[in-house]
């Protein structure tokens, strides 16, 4: 009776992870898609919990309650500034725990009496550790480089391909030996350390332009490694979560690339993103830049008739989101229409700047993906940047020569007036020089991007 419930649990869970990345799929219901699943992992640990299997809890309330201390700070109290970081993390951990089972599902094997391991559920449990270790410390590298712990940009060596190679067969070699001879701890473990070493020299030389694309990856590794879990337990629910996370995570690391005109190969080997930035505000070539008031920036949008707000990872830090909103409310009020064009890696995620408008009741039909909006840049009379710098750099579309030629970006520098609010002229994440700062029609409006808005409300108002 127990193992009918445990299944028919699992069918729930299923149904309703699958109903939550359905909503995730478009931000009016992406809140009621993650309730979705977190009810859907309820009910799937509830149906575990109740599994013959079990013969003392103990541990097991032991991780429950431990999890819920370490789960509810980084889901509560983490800025949403730091979410990249924390989805880092938390692959970690589940990579972690993967890794964990599969060790313990081994060592079991030979020293719990069984005394040997089939062919396909020992490929199994080599395929979970090999990908398991070698996403947990490329997850913690890629939080070492968004926390900015360790160097943000590429760090390269001679030959690096050509070791990582080394290892990567190496590990393959061992993982084809221990299939054939469970027996072989030595190849079993060797694997392990292997793919932990490869974690780390294999995220440690991409610059953090590309962190994104790489925490997507490592995300799909992640839920490989739970499905490889699934199959080696016999357990239904971790095959099939594991095969949705992984399929999801490589289909947006796919899209993510896209958006970044950027190849898989391109990502994990090319070292981009590593440039070095600039803070004088005349700019690192010496280009004239246009410094204008709060107070000229507040008579632009109080009588613009269309204004396109443009949300990047300044705003993130800044905080800056209600501001954005209350200007948008004031500026709507006055007759002018408000928009806002949202690039597919703003931020440091997929779906950052989402989040963030959501968090400040920004309605979602004002929100325009690139391509929906970028036509109406020419008719708009303000496009107003607020910490964006590679996703609306016009080098992208204009410069062979520049690394980012190629990716799609918001055009902003094709409406009638910019005004940029940026701290200073730091470069973005992929280190270069952005022409739109100095073009005849971009005005800076230098200062921390939250009091700036406030001050910018305040003059409106007035205006």
């Amino acid at each position: 009776m127990r193992e009918y419930i445990t299944q028919a649990t699992y069918l729930i869970a299923s149904v309703l992870f699958i109903l939550g990345l359905r909503g995730l799929t478009h931000p009016d219901k992406a809140r009621r898609g993650m309730q979705y699943a977190a009810i859907g992992m309820l009910v799937a640990i509830c149906g575990t919990l109740i599994n013959h299997d079990i013969i003392d809890y103990r541990w097991i309330a032991g991780g429950l309650v431990l999890g819920t201390l370490i789960g509810y700070p980084l889901g509560m109290w983490v800025p949403t500034t730091a979410l990249p970081q924390r989805i880092a993390m938390s692959l970690s951990f589940g990579a972690l725990a993967a890794t964990l089972v599969g060790v313990s599902e081994y060592y079991s094997a030979f020293h719990g009496g069984e005394g040997s391991i089939a062919a396909a559920r020992m490929a199994a449990l080599g395929f979970e550790v090999l990908l398991g270790s070698l996403t947990v410390t490329g997850a913690l590298m890629a939080f070492g480089k968004l926390q900015e712990l360790i160097p943000s940009q590429p760090i390269t060596y001679r030959g690096q391909n050509l070791i990582n190679f080394g290892l990567f067969a190496a590990a393959v070699g061992l993982f084809i030996m221990v299939i054939i001879d469970p027996t072989k701890a030595f190849a079993f473990y060797g694997m392990i350390a292997i793919a932990a070493t490869l974690g780390v020299l294999m995220v440690i030389p991409i610059g953090g332009a590309d962190m994104p694309v790489v925490v997507a990856l490592l995300n799909s590794y992640c839920g490989l490694a739970a499905s490889a879990t699934g199959f080696a337990l016999g357990n239904s629910i971790l095959i099939i979560c594991g095969a949705l996370d992984g399929a999801s995570g490589f289909l947006l690391s796919i899209l993510m690339s896209k958006a970044m005109n950027r190849s898989f190969a391109n990502v994990l080997f090319g070292a981009f993103g590593g440039g070095a930035p600039t803070e004088a505000p005349t700019g690192g070539s010496g280009l004239p830049v246009r410094a204008i008031s709060v107070e000229d920036a507040a008579v632009q949008l109080a009588y613009a008739q269309r204004v396109i707000i443009i949300p990047g990872y300044g705003m993130a830090v800044a905080q800056a989101q209600h501001a954005v909103r209350e200007l948008a409310e004031l500026i709507e009020k006055r007759g002018g229409e408000v928009k806002y064009a949202i690039h597919p890696v703003a931020g440091r995620m997929p779906g950052h700047m989402n989040v963030l408008l959501a968090e400040a009741n920004v309605p979602y039909d004002r929100l325009y993906d690139m391509d929906e909006i970028n036509g109406e840049f020419p008719q708009t009379d303000v496009a107003l940047v607020i910490g964006a710098n590679d996703v609306v750099n016009p080098a992208a579309r204009d410069d062979q020569s520049s690394p980012i030629y190629g990716m799609p970006i918001l055009d902003a520098d094709r409406a009638k007036h910019v005004i940029v609010l940026k701290r200073g002229m730091a470069a973005g994440f992929a280190g270069i020089e952005n022409a739109l700062f100095h073009a005849p029609a971009t005005s800076m409006l230098f200062g921390d991007a939250k009091s700036s808005l406030v001050k910018l409300v305040s003059e409106v108002k007035s205006a």
